[in-house]
């Protein structure tokens, strides 16, 4: 928990009430999230807040879970605390109709810290590990990633199709062009799911599938990228994994055509030869 000054004590440990328009989050509209003072935990978004010139912070709903609501003991109003810590934050009101859902969390500013949101730091990966449904599949359902294309890339005609990468003749391999915040996940964070989700002992193919479209491949677009690739390879070498999967520089990534992108959403399916093992 974290050190509460004797009026915040008061406040949040007494059920004390900040003078009204004094509050430090009164007017505030910063995009974030309000977190507990005493225990850091998130109690709501920003968007949620609204004015209501009540002069307290007011809000029309809360982040799941997050809100305790019990009975005043006079029975005249209901309190709200922090599902956490029991900690005081103010008291909630229904029906005056301030926003279409209705409602009114009055909180006290004092019980309240901020978290302003980060501007995303976006960042691009390139993967192959197969048939390029299944690598997509897992890197759509990582949280801080932005988003996913499947192609085609590492191979010598310009704008290849489906057909001509299957016949082996390009020398493309199908991937997957994943774009992340970088504020919320790493690169090796990233690399070490590719690792995990299929098997980087298999050269040319990846179970059913055979053919050096299917091969095991990280191309790199920067030097922390080739660096990180070639650690982990290391890592998993020491550990016993004879991996044989490429480290390459990127070149063009040529999208594959639109029946191939988010093939397993539309389908409702699960890849068949990626499998997630832990590994690192």
């Amino acid at each position: 928990m974290n050190k509460l000054t004797p009026f915040e004590e008061w406040v949040i440990k007494n059920k004390g009430t900040e003078q009204p328009y004094t509050g430090k989050y009164y007017y505030h509209s910063e995009d974030g999230v309000y977190t507990c003072k005493r225990c850091d935990a998130p109690l709501y978004n920003s968007k949620d807040k609204f004015n209501a010139d009540c002069g307290w912070p007011a809000f029309d709903d809360e982040i799941e879970g997050a809100i305790k609501k019990v009975e005043d003991e006079d029975g005249q109003r209901i309190e709200i605390l922090c599902s956490n810590c029991d900690g005081h934050l103010g008291h909630v009101f229904k029906g005056e109709g301030f926003t279409s859902k209705n409602v009114r969390h009055c909180v006290n500013s004092v019980s309240l810290n901020f978290e302003a949101k980060k501007a995303e730091k976006l960042s691009t990966a390139i993967f192959a590990s197969g048939c390029f449904w299944g690598t997509e599949y897992y890197f759509l359902r990582t949280k801080g990633v932005i988003s996913c294309e499947v192609g085609y890339i590492g191979g010598v005609n310009e704008n290849p199709t489906y057909e001509e990468v299957c016949s082996g003749k390009t020398g493309h391999a199908e991937a997957c062009r994943v774009v992340f915040d970088a504020n919320r996940i790493s690169y090796e964070s990233l690399a070490k799911l590719f690792f995990e989700t299929h098997d980087p002992t298999q050269l040319n193919k990846q179970g059913p599938d055979i053919g050096t479209q299917y091969r095991s491949e990280i191309f790199f677009l920067d030097e922390n990228q080739k660096s990180t690739a070639f650690i982990l390879i290391a890592q998993l070498k020491a550990k016993g994994v004879d991996v044989v999967t490429k480290v390459t520089e990127a070149t063009t990534f040529y999208i594959a055509e639109d029946f191939h992108q988010d093939y397993y959403e539309k389908t409702a399916g699960k890849p068949y030869c990626h499998i997630y093992e832990k590994k690192f």
